[in-house]
């Protein structure tokens, strides 16, 4: 873990601030406040009658209903920023071919100059996969090939790969991140198989708010098995999202951080930093009503959790 607390943000990308003006208004706005990172999500279709239940209760956000790319977000973000870090919070890697996947990182990676950071997560809605044409059983494996792949195409080696699920030809592919050996790859979730993925293989923990001495169990865990592969437990990142309902009265002590004040939402990401977490993430476009707002409430939050 880092000493230094580092401040991320979820990008305007769905709902009401899915617009370009917001998204490059509120880029400049947020570098300039001192903000670390710019991170976008994925989701392809909200269902009218889910199969699945939608993580932490509760319908899915209408506000999902409106949804950008996020490569392609990641890619105005490249152009309208000249600092922040640029990340996947996260992407659902078993929706893409992993080559296409390769060449679409790898140039958010050139077009920004190395400040891509990748999330890679499984999902949590069968319906989008179904949709997609994507097996359902078997995402796990999946994504293990997924990451085969990469590595592969981003090593500059020769590209000929046989596994089970893809087939690459002996090939030219010289597109090569300009982050190396290849940009930091974190993973989400916190079943055991995902947490020995992480220690085993990735760079880190796209992590949600959980209970702080939970969030600290599974980061402990995380460093556990990373030293039974034999790495470096320490040089393992942790980034903490949040997406709070912003109030102005306090709320309960339960609630939070899913629901509170700025000063009750940052006392839990400081308490989480103070638990191995390297980075937070707060997510505002669920609770904002506007851009002005969707501002003012980023800078608060910088504030405050500059203070710790």
């Amino acid at each position: 873990m880092t000493d230094l607390l580092k401040i991320g943000l979820g990008a305007p990308q769905y709902g009401l601030f899915a617009d370009p003006a917001t998204l490059s208004g509120f880029a400049a706005d947020v570098e300039a406040i001192g903000f670390d990172s710019l991170w976008v999500g994925d989701r392809a279709l909200v269902p009218t009658h889910p199969k699945d239940a939608y993580p932490g209760g509760g319908p899915v956000p209408e506000e999902y209903r409106t949804f950008l790319d996020p490569v392609v977000t990641l890619s105005f973000l490249a152009h309208a920023t000249r600092r922040l870090r640029l990340g996947t919070s996260t992407l659902n890697a078993p929706f893409y071919s992993p080559l296409l996947l390769a060449r679409s990182l790898v140039s958010v990676d050139i077009l920004s100059g190395g400040r891509l950071d990748v999330g890679f997560g499984l999902g949590w809605s069968s319906d989008e996969y179904e949709a997609i044409g994507v097996p359902w059983r078997g995402r796990g494996a999946r994504l293990e090939e997924i990451l085969d792949v990469l590595e592969h195409v981003w090593s500059g080696s020769p590209a000929e790969y046989k596994g089970e699920l893809w087939t690459i030809p002996s090939a030219h592919i010289e597109t090569l991140p300009v982050q190396r050996p290849r940009p930091p790859v974190l993973l989400g979730g916190f079943t055991p198989a995902t947490l020995e993925r992480i220690g085993r293989r990735a760079d880190g923990w796209a992590g949600v708010a959980l209970p702080v001495p939970q969030l600290a169990y599974v980061i402990s865990q995380i460093r556990q098995f990373a030293e039974v592969a034999g790495r470096d437990p320490g040089a393992l990142r942790t980034v903490v999202r949040v997406n709070p309902a912003v109030t102005a009265e306090a709320a309960p002590t339960d609630a939070v951080p899913y629901r509170g004040t700025v000063v009750q939402v940052s006392d839990y990401l400081l308490a989480a930093h103070a638990a191995g977490a390297d980075e937070v993430l707060v997510d505002l476009q669920q609770t904002a009503r506007n851009a002005d707002e969707l501002t003012d409430l980023a800078h608060r939050f910088h504030v405050q959790l500059s203070k710790g």
